[in-house]
């Protein structure tokens, strides 16, 4: 039996954002009272709303051009579909703490434990449950991330993307700026903003889709990231 574990954050006004990002709006643009000619209406039923956000918005991926200068052209429609529909695997890392980090000695040793190999093509969610102990905290922006050293070694493996609960996949003034680069650099992507990680911890391999808006010329968008399990 297939079994889909949604890993997809909602998306509502006031919620969390990326320091800087633009906040999320929603107002009601047209309503089915409006289009039914009603005159004075006791009820105004929505029909259409009118969202203002950014392309990094909730779960989402981020395009190469978001990396670095120096992928300017590689925009999100321009980044072949299969990045965004892969083998996946899930690992554990909910031992880790606030603004810690994680390295590639820890992938390792958390494949091991897993009894899980990264493949070519793959995308590895990383599991630290910063979103269930955080979300909406004071405590949210500041969750673990892995370093620049492990991201390399990720991106030597060949996998698509990587996947994380946190803001941000490095800890930001310590090695988020340079895990943007290096994706950048090796061409692979990842994932912030994720959920319900821990739903996949001892599931083994299932199959990742987390199609993004075809926005042209865009640095990133919005997914709703799913895993697909074979019960």
């Amino acid at each position: 039996m297939t079994h889909l574990v949604d890993l997809s954050q909602d998306i509502y006004p006031g919620m969390p954002v990326y320091k800087g990002l633009p906040e999320v709006k929603m107002s009601v643009y047209a309503t089915h009272e409006q289009w039914e000619g009603i005159k004075d209406p006791q009820t105004n039923t929505p029909s259409v709303y009118k969202l203002e956000l950014g392309e990094h918005t909730g779960t989402h991926v981020d395009a190469l051009n978001h990396m670095a200068i120096e992928n300017k052209g590689q925009s999100i429609d321009t980044m072949p579909l299969s990045m965004f529909y892969t083998e996946g695997i899930c690992l554990d890392f909910s031992h880790k703490g606030l603004r810690e980090l994680i390295t590639s000695r820890e992938i390792q040793e958390a494949c091991q434990k897993a009894q899980q190999d990264i493949k070519k093509g793959d995308t590895v969610l990383l599991y630290t449950d910063h979103y269930r102990k955080y979300f909406g905290t004071s405590h949210w922006g500041e969750g673990p991330g892995v370093t620049a050293e492990a991201t390399r070694w990720l991106g030597n493996k060949g996998i698509a993307a990587f996947g994380v609960e946190t803001m941000s996949p490095g800890v930001p003034n310590v090695s988020n700026k340079e895990v943007h680069k290096i994706c950048g650099e090796m061409g692979f992507t990842h994932y912030e903003n994720m959920i319900n990680l821990h739903c996949l911890i001892n599931k083994g391999r299932f199959r990742f889709i987390a199609l993004p808006l075809k926005i042209r010329g865009g640095t990133g968008s919005p997914v709703r990231a799913v895993a697909v399990l074979e019960d």
